[in-house]
């Protein structure tokens, strides 16, 4: 029986069919992506032809989070001011360079023998840069001491604040900002109101009295005699609208408060940066020992604690990644100053902003990115001479993200339109009822003339995108925010 003769492919035929026809497919794919990434440039640079941008200057940078391709550029590679965007890259650098697990250490320290609860000579309350450090706190040392043994000090109560260096402000820190809270002094001791953790500065709560015409009440915490309040603020009717104005005295810490509150209406909070915040912890330090019954014969100063005083107590921060969330959700200006310090003194055995920052440009430099195109001067971005691209923030952001300690950095963000101070943050009121709302997590920034927001949507498609807007030269501020959010819920929408 004779076999059909089966026609064989040719090979020509077979090259074709592997390779050719899948390449059609995969050019049906490119296409429609390509058709996706000129569908959302559509969309954003619509978004950028709002008349609020009129004069100003807009950089605007979207990546893909997977590939770290860009898709959008717009003055990507113009340096712009970054504001608080800036504190982007001194938490990665501080995660990267001191871990996760990282504390700060406040020691009490002593120089001389105790001897039937006595110690025969001074005591030393050494700073390490705690940037969290609460009157609670201090009572918890002050507990130790007496647990310890300690009753009587004969000598003298000692702030030793040698962990950084004397310069208290960043280089270009406004003197108009030296006595608002994000401005307040830097030093490696010092103290925090409450759990926003702004370090140097006390809180000032304002009531009205029970009559019209009469005197406000200000009660400030944590309680302390470093400052003095000087009360002008009188209770207005219940129609009249609250007018207060806080004032510090340069080199001092006379804070004058005045205006009018009406009657019948809620406290005002407000905070005001002390003037040599080292002072203001050792006030609070001895106001717990004397709590604690331990007597002090001598004087309260400054100086450095020696070599051969003996550590008595120890109050360990909570760890990095904890701290990150207060840091980044409300944009504390002061910890973003006090991870520079604490970079320089760890990589470079100098806490000061110098080595700081010089720490900062070599790690950035370590991950690839161009710190030639970057001019950077404090941690915070409160500084109007820092500048770094859009297109820099977005490749920073797309190259950590296989950090270890990635995880910390981005449950620290800012969420859009979430509730609470600790998870949505400064974008807690932005965003709210769109598909960013809970998928958008991004830093605010914000000075003079300068609106930024950059990090990472999840759009309805399932893709990540990492974005980038720093809007810089406008005159009216209006508008702004509602320019950078839009474009957040573009990405957010992608289908």
């Amino acid at each position: 029986m004779l076999k059909k003769k089966v026609k064989s492919v040719p090979i020509v035929l077979l090259v074709f069919m592997l390779i050719i026809i899948p390449s059609v497919k995969d050019k049906r794919e490119l296409a429609h992506a390509t058709h996706g990434r000129e569908e959302l440039g559509r969309k954003i640079t619509a978004i950028l032809q709002d008349p609020h941008l009129n004069g100003a200057l807009a950089g605007v940078s979207i990546r893909s989070a997977q590939t770290g391709k860009i898709l959008y550029d717009r003055n990507g590679n113009t340096q712009l001011r970054p504001a608080s965007n800036l504190k982007l890259m001194t938490a990665a650098a501080a995660l990267e360079t001191l871990g996760e697990q990282y504390v700060f250490q406040t020691e009490v320290l002593a120089e001389g023998p105790v001897i039937n609860h006595f110690l025969h000579g001074n005591l030393y309350l050494k700073g390490k840069g705690d940037p969290s450090l609460l009157q609670k706190d201090f009572d918890e040392l002050a507990l130790k001491l007496r647990k310890g043994g300690i009753k009587t000090v004969s000598g003298n109560l000692i702030g030793d604040d040698s962990w950084f260096d004397k310069e208290r402000y960043s280089l270009d820190l406004a003197w108009t900002d030296e006595q608002e809270y994000y401005g307040a002094q830097i030093s490696a001791l010092s103290a925090s109101p409450d759990e926003d953790y702004d370090t140097g500065s006390v809180m000032l709560k304002v009531s009205p009295a029970s009559e019209t015409g009469k005197r406000a009440e200000i009660t400030v915490t944590p309680r302390t005699n470093y400052v003095k309040v000087i009360n002008h603020v009188r209770t207005s009717g219940h129609d009249a609208e609250k007018e207060l104005k806080i004032v510090r005295k340069h080199g001092t810490n006379i804070i004058t408060v005045e205006g009018a509150i009406p009657l019948g209406s809620s406290p005002v909070k407000q905070w005001s940066a002390v003037w040599e915040p080292t002072g203001y912890a050792l006030d609070l330090f001895d106001q717990a020992l004397k709590r604690q019954g331990i007597k002090l014969l001598g004087r309260i100063g400054t100086g450095k604690a020696p070599e051969t005083a003996a550590v008595k107590a120890v109050h360990s921060s909570m760890p990095l990644s904890e701290l990150m969330v207060p840091f980044m959700k409300l944009s504390n200006n002061s910890h973003a100053e006090v991870l520079v310090k604490e970079l320089g003194r760890v990589k470079k055995g100098e806490g000061s902003w110098k080595k700081g920052i010089e720490t900062v440009r070599e790690i950035a430099e370590s991950w690839g990115l161009d710190t030639r195109a970057m001019q950077i001067r404090d941690g915070s971005g409160i500084s109007q001479a820092d500048l770094i691209s859009a297109n820099s923030i977005s490749e920073l952001l797309y190259k950590i993200q296989k950090k270890p300690w990635f995880p910390a950095y981005l449950h620290a963000l800012p969420t859009a339109g979430a509730s609470g101070r600790m998870d949505g943050g400064t974008l807690r009121k932005r965003m709210k009822n769109t598909a960013a709302a809970g998928k958008v997590f991004a830093k605010t920034g914000t000075i003079s003339s300068c609106s930024t927001l950059s990090g990472y949507a999840t759009a309805k498609n399932g893709e990540t995108y990492i974005f980038s807007v720093l809007i810089n030269n406008f005159i009216e501020e209006d508008g702004i925010q509602k320019i950078q959010d839009d474009i957040a819920v573009v990405l957010a929408s992608e289908k």
